[in-house]
Formats: C-alpha cells, sequence, structure tokens
C-alpha cells in the first residue's frame, strides 16, 4: 500500500457511479412509480439523458481532485451520456446482464473496485458514492473502517435511509448545487 502524509490524502478522490440506479430512479420521479422496470422494460430501451453529471462531478471535485471516476451500467441503453461522460474523462464499466433479472451486477462490481482501490492508492481520502441501494451499507463499513471518508449521492424518493445514513454525508440529487434538469 501506497502511504502518504496526511494532506495528501485528505486530497484525493475516488467516484462511482451506480448510473443506471440513479437514471432510473429519475425516470420514475418523471413518469411514475413503477415505469422503468414495468412490463413495457423500458430498462431496455435507449435512454434519454436525466442525469446532470456536471452537478455531481462539481459536488465530488468540492473534497479534491478525482483520482479515479468509474461508472457501471449497460451502456448500450446509455450512448446519449456519451459526450458528458467524455467530457469528465468517466471510465465506462460494461455490465452486461446475465439475464433478465440481473439484480445488484453494478453494485457488486461497485463495491469489489472500491475496496481494491482503497488497498491498492493510499492516497484516496474520501470516496464518493452515487446511488441509492442499501447493498452500499457494508461498502460504507468497510471504508469508514479504513479510515476514509464516504460521501453518498443518490435520489430522495428512492434512496434506502440506512445507506444515507451509514455516510459521513449524503446528498440528494435533487438538492445539488447548480443542478439543472437535462
Amino acid at each position: 500500500m501506497i502511504t502518504m502524509n496526511a494532506d495528501k490524502q485528505a486530497q484525493a478522490v475516488a467516484l462511482y457511479w451506480d448510473f443506471e440506479n440513479l437514471h432510473a430512479s429519475l425516470y420514475e420521479d418523471a413518469q411514475g412509480d413503477g415505469s422503468y422496470g414495468s412490463k413495457s422494460d423500458n430498462r431496455f430501451k435507449v435512454q434519454e439523458p436525466l442525469i446532470d453529471v456536471q452537478a455531481i462531478v462539481d459536488l465530488a471535485s468540492t473534497f479534491g481532485p478525482l483520482v479515479i471516476h468509474r461508472a457501471y451500467c449497460n451502456w448500450q441503453y446509455f450512448g446519449r451520456y456519451r459526450d458528458v461522460l467524455l467530457h469528465h474523462a468517466v471510465e465506462l464499466i460494461q455490465l452486461f446482464p446475465p439475464g433478465a433479472s440481473a439484480k445488484n451486477g453494478a453494485d457488486i462490481r461497485l463495491c469489489l473496485d472500491a475496496m481494491d482501490d482503497l488497498g491498492r492508492y493510499g492516497h484516496i481520502g474520501t470516496v464518493v458514492v452515487v446511488g441509492g441501494d442499501s447493498d452500499f451499507t457494508p461498502l460504507a463499513q468497510r471504508i469508514k473502517a479504513a479510515g476514509r471518508t464516504l460521501i453518498g449521492v443518490g435520489a430522495r424518493k428512492s434512496t434506502n435511509r440506512h445507506w444515507a445514513s451509514s455516510c459521513h454525508a449524503f446528498h440528494y440529487y435533487d438538492s445539488l448545487p447548480g443542478h439543472a434538469a437535462v
């Protein structure tokens, strides 16, 4: 493990997105509960951009420079986000669902990558996780045990309250400064 002084460690930020989780939440806020994963299978169609990526990057950047910036999703349906994601140098992690209900694929991969990164890169002092699932609560416990700061971001209606309270700080997407409807 790389060791650095506390000032350097506090300055590095790793940002991880459960991208489809936030997009689905915003979709359901606009179209109604159950509309994203309903019988019409809206999740298997090309998606119109709903996420203000800049607002989340701006929030994460207040904690220091982004040294890791990854987003997890089945990107075949999210190509319309291409330009903004490239502009922010987001590393896109492609997840092909193994079946019709591939729940938690992004959550598991995000958690594994975050813990691997914290073990390898001692200069990461703050971890920002974009997603609202309670599945991230064990990750919160590990990040805290590693002496790092955890910031969560998620949609107000769909964020699990236990996940939100397990973070050092939690920001609801609709309350972000500079947030603009996309």
